[in-house]
């Protein structure tokens, strides 16, 4: 029986996370047991895009089951609202590792992750589902991510770091390490801004900058 596989946005990340997609089901794709598209919302099919057949979520959502999916939106709330529709629909998550993304030990890693090329995640972590970690990110040991968490390129989460639900964590931005039993702590909703080094907890729904990292002024 054929899986349907679909990857939801064809804007510039999906762009980059088709591939992996694509090499990661390669041998089903050859045989015949899987095909794999771009989903777009709210609007007609569309031309293919990089090669790769480009269809609206509604008529994903028609194919018949199995059907399987990921998001490759950067925006948070929308991966969670997306996500529920296709769960509701009977759609099934799916993740995505470039293949030389490194794993150790005791890792737990919701459904639904995307990780990029070069992304290291060390020992004794744990994270939610819909996990975005692009190019050169990592995670070191002991630290709790919570769901629908994005890390944008070459962010360094260093150990004991607690980072929780819908938090934004921009380019080149670093987290000092916390303690054992006393975790540095970001707030959901969160943002962190590109290149911000982060030394001390940040609360909820706070955006910080620079270094250190201090709440952003508007």
């Amino acid at each position: 029986m054929k899986t349907y596989y679909g990857l939801i946005g064809a804007g510039g990340y999906g762009r980059e996370v088709m591939p992996l997609a694509n090499s990661g089901l390669r041998g089903e794709i050859l045989s015949g047991n899987a095909e794999l598209f771009f989903v777009v919302e709210d609007v007609d099919d569309l031309m293919p895009v990089n090669g790769f057949s480009v269809i609206s979520l509604k008529n994903f959502l028609n194919l018949p089951n199995p059907k399987r999916f990921n998001i490759a939106i950067g925006n948070s709330k929308a991966r969670q609202r997306i996500a529920k529709i296709c769960i509701d629909a009977g759609s099934v998550p799916f993740s995505i590792n470039a293949k030389n993304v490194v794993t150790m030990d005791a890792i737990q890693m919701g459904h639904g992750s995307i990780l990029s090329p070069f992304v290291t995640i060390t020992s004794n972590v744990h994270i939610g589902v819909f996990f975005h970690a692009n190019i050169y990110s990592y995670v070191a040991h002991d630290c709790i991510i919570g769901d629908y968490v994005t890390f944008a390129p070459s962010v360094k989460c260093n150990g004991n770091v607690v980072i929780e639900d819908h938090v934004y964590i921009g380019t080149g931005a670093a987290i000092r390490q916390g303690k054992h039993g006393e975790p540095l702590t970001i707030g959901c909703e969160a943002v962190i801004g590109m290149g911000a080094v982060v030394t001390k907890n940040v609360p909820p729904g706070i955006t910080v900058v620079g270094n250190p990292a201090r709440p952003l002024i508007k």
